[in-house]
């Protein structure tokens, strides 16, 4: 791991950490920034040793969008056909899809700025822990853009389609206490750093199986219907059934040695 590369990755046993790595430019989206990006979040979509991954930011923000004194149709999509561009974009956007469907648990840490593309990659984490001082932005239109990497799909299944249309179409910022009250973050912190770490840790402490499972519900439940998921849920959860950690989770249970998230 390399420090001036603009995305970090490190991985400590079943916990990684990635960390977008342009503080300068409050960790802006530029070409050399996503690919990295991509390239980060498919090894550890890989990687099954991998059971948490925590994406943050470098410095004071967590991501302001897309790099515009770069210039997005000359830095990110570059030189050629419109249908070159959209390729390139779809390329890079395919993070999105990566993270949202990676059987680890992803948990956003966010501080300062989260705008734009920056917002997007956010909503495809499966949790999102805030700061206090956090600001949030769609910003596209303010800047004359519709929209990438999934947030309006993301934003309309976290919040429900009436807020992400008012949070597009007006283009306001919002704070942290605002984005609590709708869904969009899941606790606002006072040290949001430490508060990550231990929820990160919590669920570490989970039987692997069923929080692999449990996740790729989640995932399934976006696109199946309800006769489809009540069977894979069966399936699932008879798997779970005949492992030993589940096994010693009930007991652990029934004795009163709750760990994980159950613990206090």
């Amino acid at each position: 791991m390399k420090s001036e590369e603009a995305v970090l990755l490190e991985v400590r046993g079943s916990l990684a950490r990635l960390t977008l790595n342009r503080p300068q430019s409050f960790n802006a989206m530029n070409a050399s920034l996503l690919g990295r990006l991509l390239d980060c979040v498919e090894t550890v979509a890989s990687d099954d040793s991998i059971r948490v991954l925590v994406v943050q930011g470098a410095g004071p923000a967590f991501c302001a969008g897309g790099d515009l004194k770069a210039g997005i149709a000359e830095d990110i999509l570059g030189a050629g056909s419109s249908q070159s561009q959209s390729r390139a974009l779809r390329t890079y956007a395919r993070v999105i899809s990566v993270l949202r469907r990676m059987p680890a648990v992803s948990i956003s840490a966010i501080k300062g700025a989260c705008a734009g593309a920056g917002l997007s990659l956010a909503c495809a984490t499966d949790l999102r822990f805030s700061d206090r001082n956090a600001t949030f932005h769609t910003a596209f239109l303010n800047v004359g853009f519709s929209g990438d990497f999934g947030g309006t799909w993301l934003l309309q299944r976290i919040i429900g389609a009436g807020r992400a249309r008012d949070l597009y179409l007006r283009a306001r910022s919002f704070d942290p206490e605002f984005a609590f009250s709708i869904g969009l973050i899941t606790q606002v912190c006072d040290n949001v750093d430490e508060d990550v770490d231990s929820v990160a840790q919590r669920l570490l402490l989970q039987p692997q199986s069923a929080l692999r499972l449990m996740k790729q519900n989640l995932v399934d439940a976006e696109s199946l219907d309800l006769d489809q998921m009540l069977e894979i849920e069966a399936e699932r959860m008879v798997a779970c059934a005949s492992t030993q950690e589940t096994a010693e989770a009930v007991e652990a249970f029934l004795t009163g040695k709750k760990v994980g998230l159950g613990a206090r």
